[in-house]
């Protein structure tokens, strides 16, 4: 008995450990998410966005944009196939920067 007690104690203390991991994991990625979206050293795409006079450059990571929109992600692998492994460029005229802004956070 008393080694099923020491056992269930055992995985207690691990889910509490385990808890007050993610508590501390979780918000710190979080953080490290919205610094990646204002790197403006390792971007691999700038895009255009908005009609004139209205217009921003954003710029971002093609592999966090893939794994965040389905759209993005097709749009980007059309782009691959027309680009030379250089700085990927795409305009979306249709769309102000303001949603964009929102859309990328």
């Amino acid at each position: 008995m008393k080694k099923i007690f020491s056992f269930l104690s055992f995985l207690k203390l691990q889910y509490l450990e385990n808890s007050i991991m993610s508590a501390q994991f979780f918000p710190r990625l979080s953080q490290n998410y919205i610094e990646i979206l204002e790197d403006d050293e390792y971007y691999d795409i700038t895009i255009e966005v908005g009609k004139d006079p209205n217009v921003k450059i954003f710029r971002a990571h093609m592999i966090i944009l893939c794994y965040r929109s389905p759209f993005l992600r097709r749009t980007l692998a059309s782009n691959k196939k027309n680009n030379d492994n250089g700085l990927s460029h795409i305009k979306f005229t249709n769309i102000s920067p303001e949603i964009f802004q929102i859309i990328l956070k």
